[in-house]
């Protein structure tokens, strides 16, 4: 079901009706479901991928042979009996057979309300030239313009196999355990709470929690990355995974329809909906173009009538038959939306996910990144330093106390809280607990009140304190109990591997960087440090951060800003590109953010600001190219100095280099 959605919407996106040539729907189709489910047997696969591309072509190499035994008769061999009638009808089997497809695309726009579709401009041209006695010319008009429409399907049907290849990774059965017996039954009957058993090499179908002790699973299929993930006991493991040592067993948290990788797959089938601004211009503009373009044939035809002496009707529709052959607008409709599905495509096998091509467009020329600290350029895995309380105070059940609150809290300190510690305590008594943005907790237990947070918290509740915080370099969690602070656990976060390279790579492509925190001062100046981040502000709120992004816009720079999608969701609203990183771990993180970092690495930033250059380069190009030989070709046509045959290069051959310079995005490396 999934890959036939893809194929529809990318063809509606890459073409100017709904199906290039009628008689190529089927066999595309039909070689996309090959590739889908007999990857297993790679002969069979190969066999029936030929098998279609064959079929694909038998048309025009009828059309072809005929076409080439025609001129041989007409001009090298003459045939006394291929002559008259004979003849015509030779001619016309050999257009019929690529014209046919063709005519009726052209009807059924027509029927649609789209009247000046390239298939009534090809139908038009080719008809006409079989009216002026130019047999061999409209044949092989149409007999190029069909080749040409094989392969731009063909492109577009390998732009698509390769991101459903990628990111389609679900098997369609998992083998669930039943009262001891292994029993094989289709993915989406799998309920939640079902025991998964996933052999070594086996894919994952559904998202669970795994049971066993310990497992090592490739998760190249929603990361990018082929470097193995250790998974414990209670970990998450995500639909797509492939299972690489023992026999494992996993417990189904989540229905297969609302798995991550169910969610990416939808994202990036939506994602051609989003249109970057030059492909709507270009859609608008053939609209525009087209029916002018008719206009002017019907007055090149016509109007020398009034002016020129010698005027010859069949010479003037000559050339007006070959200026609407090279008005036919596909190379424009067709590479630069081609061109954009192949930048999402490279960007989906880096582990990045666009939700649209205006975002390709809008990254590549971002001036500005304001990234979060915390799980952007650090872990977001803190451990805890040291525990500072005061003499008097019994440290073991303040911490238990404190671990009870952070329970509450699903901040990365929580978890560094949690590990410390250990265990809740069952006989804590929590009430009114409540999480005070940008500040920590407040609660109740034995009927006092327990302040958890920065030194913001204690202020803001009037607290005073002995301790200078801009002395402690780490992050501070200060604690007061019953109206007196009590003293402070300070907790470390690791920079990211790839966060110093992340930086380099910002800078040499000339993006101004700026990070910003809730963390206090101290840290957030020390990772900048290290890094080479200039611009960097600590203890900020999230409106705060608000602020600092409405303040870089204002000086009319373009504005990337990278987070967790969700704590951040205001601070991504307003910048012109919003990132999130980690989009595995979070629902609300694919729904917030514009484009999605899958496996939290930051050095994905500049590759997908690569990636939107490219595209966008690659789109211009083709603009360039397809205008440029038109505008020369459209001249010559008027002037008479251009035959059919320059037609033909003008609007299959221009068509035919565009898809092939859109197509090889996918091949690059960034």
């Amino acid at each position: 079901m999934a890959s036939q959605k893809t194929y529809s919407d990318t063809e509606e996106n890459c073409c100017s009706t709904p199906t290039p040539i009628g008689q190529h729907r089927h066999t595309q189709e039909h070689s996309e479901h090959t590739h889908t489910h007999d990857d297993d047997d790679g002969h069979n696969h190969s066999h029936a991928v030929s098998g279609s591309i064959w079929r694909m072509f038998l048309p025009s190499l009828l059309s072809l042979l005929l076409l080439l035994t025609a001129i041989t008769f007409d001009n090298w061999w003459p045939q006394e009996w291929f002559s008259g009638t004979v003849r015509f009808l030779w001619y016309v089997t050999a257009y019929g057979i690529v014209g046919f497809p063709v005519i009726k695309d052209a009807f059924v726009s027509i029927t649609k309300g789209d009247i000046f579709s390239e298939f009534l401009l090809m139908t038009i041209a080719t008809v006409g030239a079989f009216f002026i006695e130019e047999y061999p010319e409209a044949v092989a008009v149409m007999l190029f313009y069909s080749v040409g429409e094989v392969f731009q399907s063909m492109a577009v049907s390998r732009a698509k196999r390769n991101i459903q290849s990628l990111l389609d990774q679900r098997p369609d059965e998992v083998t669930i355990l039943q009262n001891g017996q292994s029993i094989v039954i289709p993915a989406m009957q799998a309920n939640i709470g079902d025991i998964i058993q996933l052999k070594p090499g086996e894919k994952l179908g559904l998202d669970g929690e795994l049971v066993s002790e310990k497992a090592i699973f490739n998760t190249s299929a929603l990361t990018g990355e082929s470097k193995p993930d250790t998974k414990d006991k209670g970990e998450s493991v995500l639909a797509g995974m492939i299972n690489l040592n023992t026999v494992t067993h996993i417990r189904v948290t989540t229905a297969y329809a609302d798995s991550k990788l169910s969610k990416i797959l939808e994202l990036v089938q939506n994602a051609s909906s989003q249109k970057a601004p030059t492909e709507l211009f270009i859609r608008k503009f053939a609209k525009v173009y087209t029916p002018i373009v008719v206009l002017l044939a019907i007055c090149i035809c016509l109007l020398p009538a009034l002016f020129v002496s010698n005027y010859i009707f069949n010479e003037w529709l000559y050339r007006a038959l070959i200026f609407l052959v090279i008005s036919c607008p596909c190379a424009l409709v067709i590479s630069i939306p081609l061109g954009y599905f192949g930048g999402i495509g490279a960007a989906s096998k880096n582990g990045i996910l666009f939700k649209g091509s205006n975002y390709l467009d809008t990254i590549a020329n971002i001036q500005h990144i304001v990234m979060d600290k915390t799980g952007t350029m650090t872990e977001g895995v803190f451990k805890v330093q040291e525990v500072n309380f005061k003499t008097d105070i019994d440290s073991n059940l303040m911490l238990q106390y404190v671990n009870a609150v952070e329970s509450q809290s699903t901040h990365p300190i929580a978890t560094a809280i949690h590990d410390y510690v250990g265990e809740v305590d069952p006989y804590i008594r929590l009430v009114n607990t409540e999480e005070i943005p940008g500040h920590g907790l407040q609660s109740t237990i034995e009927g006092k009140e327990l302040l958890v947070g920065n030194f913001k918290l204690l202020d803001k509740f009037g607290i005073p304190y002995d301790t200078d915080p801009t002395t402690i370099v780490y992050t501070t969690l200060a604690i007061a109990y019953d109206q007196e602070y009590i003293g402070y656990i300070t907790i470390a976060d690791q920079i990211k591997a790839d966060a110093q390279q992340t930086i380099n790579e910002l800078n040499r492509l000339q993006v101004q960087t700026t990070m910003l925190s809730g963390d206090k001062d101290t840290v957030v100046a020390h990772v900048a440090d290290q890094l080479g981040i200039k611009n960097y502000y600590g203890n900020l709120l999230p409106e705060d951060k608000v602020n600092k992004v409405k303040a870089i816009k204002q000086k009319n720079q373009s504005v990337a800003f990278v987070g967790d999608g969700v704590n951040d969701a205001p601070a991504v609203a307003l910048s012109d590109v919003g990132i999130a990183m980690g989009g595995l771990g979070s629902d609300a993180t694919i729904a917030t953010a514009d484009v999605i970092i899958q496996d939290d690495k930051p050095s994905k930033l500049p590759i997908a600001i690569r990636i939107g250059k490219k595209t966008k380069q690659i789109v211009w190009q083709n603009i360039t190219l397809a205008f440029v030989v038109k505008a020369i070709v459209l001249l010559l046509g008027a002037g008479g100095l251009a035959t059919m045959w320059e037609a033909v290069f003008a609007d299959v051959g221009v068509s035919l280099l565009a898809i092939l310079n859109a197509v090889r995005i996918q091949k690059m490396k960034f």
